[in-house]
């Protein structure tokens, strides 16, 4: 991408002229004001939403104001570019879609022919079509809407990756990596930050939880070695409405079931491969979903494990979650082959370490030994953020929030106009900090 913030700027005046204004806000905090009136309040508290008082998800956020960007003048920066290479794969940009799970989420609130269960279709293929026009990475995520195979085909030849969710079954855990190098998937991304689910007040105080409801659990129920553990649970229950047959939190068995139930359940049925009516009338629905809730993570994970997934896999591995030094350089020796600096947007840990903050420490330690690559995420919502995470060390960073509100607003026209947006911005910035490629981002940028 050459000189894109000139093109992306002078196409929205050119268009203000005509009283056309841009699909989705430019200002960050319009953008996520406006996806919040859009979306559903269960969404919107998922999406936004971090972990206890949102100290995190604040210290993410103001964490870039701590480090200024420095202007240079009378560089010649005529011709800048933003591609990059990451694992031997030419970039646009230096820039990524990060995993999001649940997306269905963000777009619930358009109430297409179908409803609510037309939220499936419109969440990561529309992601797919604004990634591949753009040429950039999707992340596909573990808890995704719709089962990867079927983002790959939207993807195209566009690049792609896989995000891990490790399960407690490691058949799931081999079945999943094998799809996703199946479906041209280039590296497996491990996320470590969320063997226990973190304590997220808001989603807490609506008694929200998407996978409770079969939202986001696409890539299990579309999984033989998943489908074999819900079969197993249905015959050791030996009849519908057997122990553990109600839906998770609902507290049906207190006597006649609620609307809220009801709902959950019609949920479940709608999600489940196969007619509706027929999911509403056998056990495997509610079985999948209690399926889920037993293996979805596991606690006892170690770094020895690593070589477990090594010997599975030939694709680069990165784990993302590291906020510490030492635990880059234990991943970086157990067979990693790459390092994402990442809080999970805050969603864990209320009053943890901002993202941005632990990056330069990770950076510092990986360097002294290898070239392996730092991605960041946590915190990004403007390309002013994409620089200062690059001057800091990164490689290249993920966005997480920004896009899928864009989703939420517009569509894959507006993950793509909110990814322009932010690229811009980030090529303008270069030019008025004196800088023509992301390989010239450099501390010497900031006011440290």
């Amino acid at each position: 991408m050459r000189n894109v913030g000139r093109t992306v700027q002078s196409s929205i005046y050119r268009d203000g002229l005509f009283g056309r204004l841009p699909p989705v806000p430019t200002s960050p905090d319009a953008l996520a004001e406006a996806a919040r009136r859009r979306m559903t309040r269960t969404g919107w508290s998922y999406v936004a939403g971090g972990a206890g008082a949102q100290r995190t998800v604040d210290a993410n956020r103001e964490a870039f104001g701590r480090y200024r960007i420095v202007p240079r003048q009378m560089v010649d920066v005529g011709e800048r570019s933003l591609a990059t290479t990451l694992f031997g794969r030419d970039l646009p940009a230096p820039v990524l879609f990060g995993p999001v799970g649940a997306l269905e989420l963000a777009v619930q609130h358009q109430r297409a022919r179908g409803g609510r269960g037309a939220a499936p279709r419109n969440a990561e293929p529309a992601l797919a079509r604004a990634a591949r026009d753009l040429g950039l990475p999707v992340v596909i995520s573990s808890q995704a809407s719709v089962p990867m195979e079927d983002t790959a085909a939207v993807l195209g030849d566009s690049p792609r990756w896989f995000q891990l969710y490790w399960s407690s079954d490691d058949a799931v855990v081999e079945s999943f990596v094998a799809r996703a190098e199946a479906s041209g998937c280039e590296a497996i991304v491990v996320t470590l930050d969320t063997h226990v689910l973190g304590w997220r007040t808001l989603d807490l105080d609506l008694g929200y939880l998407p996978f409770a409801r079969a939202e986001g659990i696409a890539q299990y129920l579309s999984d033989p070695e998943f489908q074999k553990l819900v079969e197993a649970r249905v015959r050791g229950r030996g009849r519908a409405g057997g122990a553990g047959s109600e839906p998770a939190g609902q507290g049906a068995a207190t006597g006649r079931p609620t609307l809220a139930a009801v709902r959950s359940l019609l949920s479940m049925a709608r999600h489940h491969p196969g007619p509706t009516w027929r999911n509403l009338s056998q056990p495997y629905a509610r079985a999948a979903v209690e399926t889920f809730l037993d293996v979805f993570s596991r606690s006892t994970l170690a770094w020895a494990d690593l070589a477990w997934l090594r010997q599975r896999t030939t694709l680069p591995i990165l784990v993302k979650g590291i906020q510490h030094p030492d635990d880059a350089h234990r991943a970086l020796d157990h067979g990693a082959n790459g390092i994402i600096v990442s809080n999970h947007g805050g969603r864990q840990i209320d009053n943890a370490v901002a993202s941005l903050d632990a990056l330069g420490p990770v950076v510092d330690a990986v360097r002294r030994h290898t070239r392996a690559p730092v991605l960041f995420d946590s915190g990004i919502r403007t390309g002013a953020d994409v620089f200062t995470a690059l001057a800091l060390g990164a490689d290249a960073v993920l966005l997480g929030r920004p896009w899928v509100y864009g989703l939420a607003l517009a569509g894959a026209d507006g993950v793509r106009a909110v990814t322009e947006h932010i690229l811009a911005e980030l090529d303008i910035t270069m030019a008025l900090a004196g800088v023509s490629t992301p390989g010239q981002i450099g501390r010497q940028n900031l006011a440290l």
